[in-house]
């Protein structure tokens, strides 16, 4: 079942991605991904049943997964709302768009066809879900590659700069409004083609597709920074993704063996709570350790270059 484990961490790792963006990056607490994640497996599912491209329906649903988290961006921005306020407000009419865009029904399922498994399977014939794993990798890398290179551009380092400190973008010469909502909607994005993706995988889109999806995408994210540190964008993008990876061989642990414990499946959104305040609070003493090793460090140097100064003296 390693391989299941990888789909899906890889899968819901693009998701952890968007989460990453907009919680770390732009330090914008959003829960639009609650609603971006299932508007995206519904638009893929539905131009994939109408017999689109599954290119195509994956464009869809990126694009549409943007277009909510732009909402949520511009909610913000016009109406000085919470962040969070704005997103709840944009994550409660998705259900609404989502239940039209599946015609008025509370799932589509992918039975008759689903090409996107269809060219994840013909990747390496008979090899079943590692064909199907190696296909998401590449299309994570490929998401990753782009992230990457995106900023690395003068945009990229200043959504970077602006969930750190605002006044500096403003001095640049640069909009924290139009900045910040490219930044909402670019995390809506992604969430919106991993719900596509998703619905592929799991031969179905679901209205309730996005319950508990941003609990999950920060755990993954902690997860990953619990794993390493690093300061380079590129690692903490990749940091994330084998966060997700970790995460969900956590939840396959907790399915698979939880019984010994007397845990059940209803307990894993317990599990996913107790994850991301461990990881929280792993990250904090693992940062009080590293910065008394960093003094007791900075004292002993500090000693050594007055021993030496005296020892000239004389």
């Amino acid at each position: 079942m390693i391989e299941a484990v990888l789909v899906e961490g890889l899968v819901y790792g693009i998701l952890a991605l968007g989460v990453f963006i907009s919680f770390r990056v732009l330090d914008f607490p959003d829960l639009t991904a609650e609603g971006a994640f299932p508007l995206g497996a519904a638009v893929g599912a539905a131009l994939v049943s109408s017999g689109a491209h599954p290119v195509v329906a994956m464009l869809g649903a990126l694009a549409a997964g943007g277009l909510a988290g732009a909402a949520t961006g511009a909610i913000y921005a016009a109406l000085r709302v919470p962040s969070l306020l704005a997103g709840i407000v944009v994550m409660t009419g998705l259900w609404s768009v989502n239940l039209r865009v599946m015609g008025g029904k509370a799932n589509i399922p992918l039975i008759a066809g689903n090409p996107v498994m269809d060219a994840a399977y013909a990747l390496l014939p008979g090899a079943g879900d590692w064909s199907a794993a190696l296909f998401f990798a590449l299309a994570a890398a490929a998401v990753l590659g782009i992230l990457a290179l995106f900023f690395s551009t003068e945009a990229g380092i200043a959504m970077g700069a602006l969930g750190d400190n605002e006044a500096v973008v403003v001095a640049a010469g640069s909009d924290p409004r139009l900045l910040r909502t490219s930044g909402v909607a670019l995390s809506g994005a992604l969430c919106g083609l991993s719900g596509g993706l998703a619905a592929s995988y799991q031969g179905f889109a679901d209205v309730n597709f996005g319950s508990g999806v941003v609990a999950a995408g920060l755990a993954s994210v902690m997860v990953g920074e619990f794993l390493f540190r690093s300061n380079r964008i590129g690692l903490q993008l990749v940091r994330v993704v084998i966060g997700s990876i970790a995460f969900r061989a956590i939840m396959f642990a907790g399915r698979r063996y939880g019984y010994i414990v007397g845990m059940g499946p209803n307990d894993l959104r317990l599990v996913t709570a107790l994850l991301v305040v461990g990881a929280v609070a792993a990250g904090r003493l693992k940062a009080k350790r590293d910065a008394k090793r960093g003094l007791a460090s900075a004292a002993a140097r500090s000693s050594g270059a007055e021993a030496r100064s005296k020892g000239g003296a004389l």
